[in-house]
């Protein structure tokens, strides 16, 4: 049996400030340095001495829909980056997602489609489309497959 691997029996209990110089701990600054306002009184965590807290500079928010602010919104796509795909291929998310290389992560924001530049294949498109893009794919001869 080595002297390093006795289990420890002992627990030393903690430190006492403030209790006199008798204590080994006690006495004159007790721990909390010279002067100032952190060695005489309780100041709270959040306290930036004075300055306007983080809490108040930053805007707050009001209203119902507060919290839709902070909602992603989803990956806008241009119709004329469809033109590339093949003629009456069906397009839903997944599809978009493969195709335009989007990570995982970054596909869960969903997709829409919007009518910047000129689409001439006729595509069956199933992802939500503003409306201007659904105009443009149903005029290209395509379908516009509605999404809840």
């Amino acid at each position: 049996m080595l002297l390093s691997n006795l289990p420890k029996l002992s627990k030393t209990p903690k430190k006492r400030l403030g209790r006199g110089f008798g204590s080994g701990v006690g006495g004159h600054t007790v721990g909390r340095g010279q002067k100032g306002q952190k060695t005489r009184g309780k100041i709270p965590l959040w306290f930036e001495g004075g300055q306007l807290p983080l809490v108040r500079r930053t805007p707050y928010i009001k209203g119902k829909h507060r919290f839709q602010v902070i909602k992603l919104q989803p990956i806008t796509v241009n119709i004329d980056r469809l033109d590339k795909f093949e003629a009456n291929s069906v397009i839903d998310p997944l599809f978009l997602a493969t195709a335009l290389k989007v990570s995982e992560k970054e596909a869960k924001r969903g997709f829409k489609i919007i009518a910047t530049g000129k689409l001439t294949k006729a595509l069956q498109v199933a992802v939500p489309a503003s409306a201007g893009a659904i105009q443009a794919i149903e005029a290209a001869g395509g379908k516009y497959l509605p999404t809840k």
